[in-house]
Order: structure tokens, then sequence, then C-alpha cells
């Protein structure tokens, strides 16, 4: 029900990408200006680009089309701000990182954790003698259903990322 309308509404998730200035407070600036025209960022990754001296940011944020405008006109307006492009999510490779930290203090339950983690292409990263610490990459979807069969063993932590993405081919910002 929610979903339908959502899509009656015209919203929909969009995928930013920006290449910014590397340097202090440009992620600040950004964060602001959504902050002061009351725009959600569901999510913001940001690191080091291709380019010497630049980085790129990738921000999820939900809404019509007409907030989508408003919000590529408004960071095109950053001085830091180099270039801003919507990525379309049909031409678009997205992934998230996941850290889980998983209570196995017995070896039965060592051995079923590694094996779930080896079916969703995870690995072990971390052993103590009460935990084991598995890296995944994937969608939300992959790393959210990993992370429901976990649960039954009790999760003691985790660290997500968020998504990330990038265009596929040859087109660039």
């Amino acid at each position: 029900m929610k979903r339908v309308v959502i899509e009656m509404e015209g919203k929909r998730t969009h995928i930013i990408s920006a290449l910014v200035l590397n340097k202090p407070g440009v992620l600040q600036r950004v964060a602001g200006l959504f902050t002061r025209r009351g725009f959600n960022i569901d999510n913001i990754t940001v690191g080091a680009s291709e380019k010497d001296k630049f980085a790129r940011m990738t921000i999820i944020s939900q809404g019509d089309e007409k907030v989508l405008e408003q919000i590529t006109k408004q960071l095109n307006k950053l001085i830091d701000v180099i270039k801003v492009r919507d990525l379309d999510p049909e031409s678009t490779v997205k992934r998230e990182l996941c850290l889980i930290k998983v209570h196995a203090p017995a070896e039965r339950i060592r051995s079923e954790v590694i094996q779930y983690a080896s079916i969703f292409r995870g690995r072990i990263i971390d052993v103590s003698s009460e935990n084991l610490t598995i890296e995944i990459t994937g969608t939300p979807d992959k790393i959210d259903a990993l992370i429901d069969l976990l649960r039954g063993f009790g999760i003691k932590e985790i660290a997500r990322t968020g998504p990330t993405a990038i265009s596929r081919g040859i087109k660039t910002i």
C-alpha cells in the first residue's frame, strides 16, 4: 500500500553522484544545503575519486522530479562542487559493505555461521574465542537477508556503509 502511494506521488529514490573538491568542510556545506532546503539524506558516502584533489560523493535521497531538480541546482551553486549527476538506476552498479560480529562460542555454531557467510559470498575477517566477524558486500537486500539468518545466533554488532554507486559503461562525471 505504501509503495503505491509513493509511486502515485511521483517520488522515487535518487542516486546523486557529485564530483567535489577533496578538502575540509565540503561535506559540511553539502549536508547544510540539504538541511536548509528541508531535503533528507537517506545515505551519503564520500571517498577519493580517480582524479587528484577531487572526491566523489554518492548521495541517496527521496523525492519527486522537482525535488531532484532543486537538489541538483543547489549543489551546482556550491563553489566546491565540480559536477552533479542523477544516476539512472537501470545503468548503475550499487553496492554496500557490511561488517557483522556474531556470537559463536561453540564449534557447531561457528561452522553454521561460516556456511551462511560462504553462501552469501561473505568472508570471515576476524575470529576470537566468542565471536566471528563477517565482511559482506552486495545489495542492501542481500545484506539484510544474511543479517536475518544470523540473528538467531546473536548478532553483537553491525557496521554498514550504506550504498555507494557508479554508472555502468563509459559515461562518467
